[in-house]
């Protein structure tokens, strides 16, 4: 930020000398002074605009909007001199395989006294990972199995003394510590990654099910059933599998409440009342009766490869250290079955955090080179899973083990400056002592999430790098508005949530106010210029659960 202060008191002092000037020679014109943050807001106005236009079609991953995408960000590192990321390319690969589920699918559950019929989009979604035109699920016994959590460590089995091989589980969201706000069962509010959609999946898989339903409720989940909706229908993008994923699920979706209560009472049980039971320990999955689920679906199956954009500042002291931004470019392309506006442009999701990139490759560029490298990666197909940042750090350009950092940006603040910064997984690593110093520049103060139990931690691309170890921050201006305070902050961020978040109506507005986004980037570059100075490198705090890994890998260096 020294820096900034220096170029802000230079350009101060021009437009003095100018005034001055101006008494003498009355046709001279004063100098306009243009702060770092005004000029940070102008870059992200101008990129933001771009991104999110129709033109680029939603920037789907494997579409003619990717192509514009990635050319647009290549052409733009190219202009600001930053150097190509993976050799003498801009790009890094990501084979992908891209399934389109028609949208008439039909859940069928019967029983000697009971016969439903559950629509896809408004009652269920369904869809399949495994990529083949046709998968079928026919007379599959139906059980209630909680949460779907095997948590040895937290002495937690919801699969005991139940086989669920070739059976149709029915889940519940999120986890129990939410469920019960009870700060010694799991963690407490703060979602773990046993309560993620994700992980229950996986599990289900594991535990040979053919069949794996979600139960959606807005609360746990953190989101309306419009965002399923949408984001489940459409073109899926998954990588591409030697085994064309035969080891997951047949078929994986979601239910309505409305959907899951009627099927349990059709069942004779209490779907509030097992709810309340699962989220106890010793819970014991319960058979829906003789219920019987069948499903098929089709698809189109589509292989192609995407792209993750990365370039580099190298650095002049310690070049094989690398400190790496992450942005994803994609969002969710177009849904031609849509009536109306069917584009999602995701303009806050997330044009603004790769139009942050460029804004932070500008100021990079203003600077001396740095002594370690610095890394600009816009990763493709985050939506679809996180799947651009795992195939990074499945297949990483640069040693994990010399990665000094990943900061990554998702989804930017457009209402202003916030007194708070919101750290996505407070307490988890040293990075949040490098913030917290750059957030004090700017008289602001770091907070944890306030809605840890949506597990935001897991739903971005930094998750990926922590898994591999290295120390990620994710961090983003958080809800107390210094011009209209913190009930007008969150309820902005919620009417977000509510109202556009994956939906067509996420679009670009030009009245936007940027002043805050400008603010944490300045931010974040500060972060960054005053590690890519460093030699020491930040670790995970003691007793977290990425520490073990980060150490292992710093230890094969010694």
């Amino acid at each position: 930020m020294k820096f900034y202060r220096l170029l802000s008191m230079l350009l101060s002092a021009t437009v003095l000398f100018s005034c001055s000037e101006q008494e003498v020679i009355s046709h001279v014109e004063p100098a306009t002074v243009v702060s770092p943050e005004a000029e940070i807001e102008a870059i992200l106005h101008e990129h933001i605009a771009i991104l999110a236009s129709d033109q680029f079609e939603g920037r789907a991953p494997a579409t003619p909007g990717e192509e514009k995408t990635i050319t647009y960000l290549r052409q733009q590192f190219e202009a600001l001199g930053i150097a190509p990321g993976n050799g003498d390319s801009y790009f890094q690969a990501v084979a992908v395989t891209e399934l389109t589920t028609v949208s008439d699918a039909v859940l069928q559950i019967q029983g000697s006294d009971y016969d439903a019929s559950f629509s896809y989009g408004d009652q269920m979604m369904v869809g399949t990972q495994q990529q083949i035109p046709y998968v079928t699920v026919q007379g599959s016994d139906v059980v209630f199995v909680g949460y779907g959590i095997v948590a040895p460590e937290r002495n937690w089995n919801d699969y005991a003394n139940i086989d669920v091989t070739d059976k149709t589980v029915i889940i519940l969201v999120n986890d129990p510590g939410y469920a019960t706000q009870d700060p010694e069962l799991f963690n407490g509010n703060a979602m773990t990654y046993y309560g993620r959609w994700t992980y229950k999946y996986e599990e289900a898989a594991r535990q040979g099910a053919a069949a794996a339903l979600v139960v959606h409720e807005t609360g746990p989940a953190g989101y309306p059933w419009e965002v399923v909706s949408s984001s489940w229908s459409g073109p899926q993008i998954g990588l591409q599998a030697a085994d064309l994923n035969a080891d997951k699920n047949e078929i994986e979706g979601w239910l309505t409440l409305d959907s899951a209560e009627a099927l349990f009472d059709g069942a004779g049980l209490d779907y509030q009342e097992l709810k309340a039971a699962a989220a106890q320990p010793g819970f014991t999955a319960v058979p829906l009766a003789d219920f019987k689920a069948s499903v098929s679906i089709e698809n189109s199956v589509r292989n192609s490869e995407s792209q993750n954009v990365i370039a580099i500042i190298p650095g002049t002291e310690r070049p094989q250290e690398t400190i790496i931004y992450t942005g994803h470019w994609d969002h969710l392309g177009v849904n031609a079955e849509l009536e109306g506006d069917n584009i999602y442009n995701g303009a806050v999701d997330n044009a603004t955090g790769t139009a942050a990139l460029l804004a932070l490759a500008h100021l990079h560029s203003q600077q001396p080179p740095p002594e370690r490298s610095i890394v600009f990666l816009a990763v493709t197909a985050e939506e679809s899973g996180l799947l651009g940042s795992r195939w990074y750090a499945e297949h990483p350009i640069y040693p994990l083990a010399t990665t000094v950092a990943n900061i990554n940006i998702d989804a930017m603040n457009v209402n202003g400056i916030m007194r708070d910064v919101v750290v996505v997984g407070y307490d988890s690593n040293e990075l949040q002592n490098y913030l917290e110093a750059a957030a004090a520049k700017q008289d602001r103060y770091l907070r944890a999430e306030p809605n840890p139990e949506r597990g935001y931690y897991y739903r971005s691309d930094h998750f990926n790098f922590a898994k591999v170890g290295v120390p990620a921050l994710y961090a983003e201006s958080g809800e107390d508005s210094v011009e209209f305070g913190m009930e007008w902050g969150a309820e902005r961020a919620q009417d977000y949530t509510d109202n556009r978040y994956h939906a067509p109506s996420d679009e670009y507005d030009p009245d936007w106010d940027l002043s805050g986004a400008a603010a944490d980037i300045l931010m974040f570059f500060d972060v960054v210029n005053t590690l890519s100075e460093e030699s020491t490198f930040p670790n995970w705090f003691e007793g977290n659960e990425f520490k073990a890994i980060r150490d292992a890998s710093r230890a094969g260096l010694q």
